[in-house]
């Protein structure tokens, strides 16, 4: 596609999403969360890889991490659980490790059996794999993202899912834990919506947070650094660039600011919000 006919396709998405998206501050009666951006680990990374066209000699340490919502009635929701297995530690070698539960508990003070939600963006290893270290959380996934990755026995459909990602995503649907998502803007609790992103995977999501400042966008992979929004570049790993570029316009228009975007691996993300400890930065 070429780049005139992307810059279309952008025009008319952001369009058309423009009457729904218009940004708003939360009313008085809106339940309001606080967003805090854990950081469990780092780990090097060609921005090439993270931000198409990039020069390949430029490197990054990025930033693993989860974002973590409470909000009213002692409820506890995770966007992402990142990951824990030892053969992804074997693999990448992260630095500065923290398993998830362990870096979410030292950091806010919630223990892993508090958690009551776990939004998965999308299925990839490093923000699916640790969703069974919370053992009470519900999982919510796009109904899509579910049913193209992984079987009704359990198996691998695509190879973009780990196969212990899909083994035990399936254990904890077997479990009654999991609710399938069927679509875009969808609220799933009260104050946190749901969104139907850039085909970064074939079904990955995004999500606004109502907190006491407006609404916050937990953008996870759907842009990796604030370089893709900034410049509006699509990200590098992506089945479609075009409708990437769109879901990074219409999180703008959500947020109503890119300050109020969060990216899915930016480093930076701890230098543009108050923080509260080293790694854990407050996001509102």
């Amino acid at each position: 596609m070429t780049t005139r006919r992307v810059s279309r396709v952008i025009g008319a998405v952001s369009l058309g999403l423009l009457a729904l998206a218009l940004p708003a501050r939360p009313s008085a009666q809106a339940p309001r969360w606080d967003v805090h951006a854990v950081r469990f680990a780092s780990i090097p990374f060609q921005v090439s890889g993270l931000i198409q066209g990039a020069d390949p000699s430029r490197r990054i340490d990025i930033a693993m991490m989860v974002w973590v919502l409470r909000g009213p009635n002692n409820r506890v929701a995770i966007v992402d659980a990142g990951f824990y297995r030892e053969k992804f530690m074997t693999r990448w070698k992260p630095a500065e490790y923290h398993k998830p539960s362990e870096a979410v508990q030292a950091a806010l003070g919630i223990a892993p059996e508090q958690v009551t939600d776990i939004i998965v963006s999308h299925i990839h290893w490093d923000h699916a794999d640790g969703a069974d270290l919370f053992p009470n959380a519900r999982v919510w996934l796009q109904r899509e993202e579910y049913a193209h990755h992984i079987s009704d026995a359990g198996a691998v459909l695509d190879r973009a899912i780990d196969p212990d990602v899909a083994t035990m995503l399936h254990a904890i649907k077997a479990a009654g834990r999991v609710s399938l998502v069927d679509g875009d803007d969808q609220q799933i609790m009260p104050g946190v919506r749901v969104y139907t992103g850039g085909k970064h995977t074939f079904a990955s999501q995004f999500v606004g947070v109502t907190t006491r400042s407006g609404t916050v966008i937990l953008a996870s992979d759907n842009a990796y650094l604030y370089e893709n929004l900034e410049k509006k570049i699509a990200i590098a790993q992506t089945l479609d660039a075009a409708s990437n570029l769109a879901a990074q316009a219409r999180m703008l228009m959500l947020a109503g600011s890119l300050a109020k975007i969060v990216p899915g691996h930016d480093p930076a993300v701890f230098e543009r919000f108050p923080i509260m400890k080293p790694g854990v930065a407050r996001i509102d």
